[in-house]
């Protein structure tokens, strides 16, 4: 197999890049050595539209850096940290954790659905990493299924914080309309207006709405229908979510101030994830098999779902290495997934629909 090219170049004086990963709308994520620290990273080149001037190409290259540094700030086991933004041919590059495992978009593919006490889980994971980071001021604005990774370890992990499309960049329909993942917009997104927490919170609940019927509330055939279906239809009622059916639907409310806050999310489904049934009074029943329930003080839990580390995937999955993104390829016998950004094709309502090309 020929060199791809740019292997083995360094990127400013200190990234070895040694082969690609996975390479989406918004560029390509490299497995690169960092030769100062000695330890292997994933780097992604950041790639915008050659169609847009050099002023607007720059702007956007500023505007990313900035949102990068400020999602360097979000600290959390759950969260896929972001190392460095370095400038190299005139153009951004950011250094994050290189990962072994699995997203969940592939597993879901893969296995099918996940049971709600899984889901659960999962939900209240991702929730840990949102919230750290809405208190440090930095909305995701990209919560998928592609987007969050099953680790190895045991750990749910969300990637792309500060590197996802914003309504501002040039990723817009002709009406104006944003079209990174339309699936998961927030419909005060979808009709143009500013996102804050809640947007993440709603597209929370599209996530483990996917993750336990196995497709999307509000896909449809275009981009275009989709955005409408978020901004006026009402999602259809939850069939496989069981107890955690409550949740996704007080998260899935069109008006913002109506949804579930993100601190009685995270208690319900820590709840549910224990094995509770996360009743919206705070009482506990018993869980389904009969065993100890959690109680309401305790919102983690102490059963095992809450303590031991759930597999990421099956047996013929595991121990791939994963460079955080949503591109896969074949690559040596092995499947990887890399941090390119959920800019890749999605499915919606059985047919694809393409990422945002400009990363703002």
């Amino acid at each position: 197999m020929s060199e791809f090219p740019g292997t083995g170049r360094v990127i400013a004086d200190r990234y070895r890049l040694l082969d690609p990963l996975g390479e989406g709308g918004t560029g390509i994520v490299w497995r690169a050595r960092d030769e100062v620290l000695g330890r292997e990273v994933a780097v992604k080149e950041v790639r915008i539209s050659a169609a847009l001037p050099s002023d607007e190409a720059e702007r956007l290259h500023a505007r990313l850096e900035r949102e990068v540094r400020t999602a360097s700030r979000v600290s959390h086991r759950n969260a896929v940290a972001v190392h460095d933004v370095v400038s190299h041919d005139s153009r951004p590059w950011i250094v994050m954790d290189l990962i072994r495992g699995i997203a969940l978009s592939d597993a879901l593919d893969a296995d099918g659905p996940l049971a709600p006490r899984r889901a659960a889980r999962v939900g209240a994971e991702v929730l840990a990493a949102l919230r750290v980071a809405h208190e440090a001021g930095v909305l995701h604005r990209d919560v998928t299924p592609g987007n969050v990774l099953l680790a190895n370890d045991g750990r749910v992990m969300l990637k792309n914080f500060g590197i996802t499309p914003s309504e501002e960049s040039s990723g817009l329909t002709g009406t104006g309309e944003p079209v990174g993942s339309p699936d998961y917009l927030a419909p005060e997104r979808a009709l143009g207006r500013t996102p804050g927490p809640e947007s993440d919170l709603w597209s929370l609940g599209v996530l483990l709405y996917a993750a336990t019927e196995g497709r999307s509330p509000f896909g449809r055939a275009t981009p275009q229908d989709t955005l409408r279906a978020v901004r006026e239809e009402e999602p259809p009622p939850p069939l496989r979510a069981g107890a955690l059916a409550p949740v996704v639907e007080g998260l899935l409310r069109k008006d913002p101030a109506e949804r579930l806050t993100a601190g009685e999310t995270e208690r319900r489904l820590r709840i549910l994830a224990a094995g509770g049934t996360g009743s919206p009074s705070g009482a506990v029943g018993p869980p389904p098999d009969g065993g100890p329930a959690a109680t309401a003080g305790e919102p983690g839990g102490s059963g095992p779902a809450a303590d031991q580390p759930e597999s990421a995937g099956p047996g013929s999955l595991r121990g791939v290495l994963v460079a955080v993104g949503a591109a896969l390829l074949l690559i040596a016998g092995g499947l990887v997934w890399a941090l390119t950004g959920d800019d890749d094709t999605e499915e919606s309502g059985g047919k694809a629909t393409t990422g945002v090309v400009a990363l703002a």
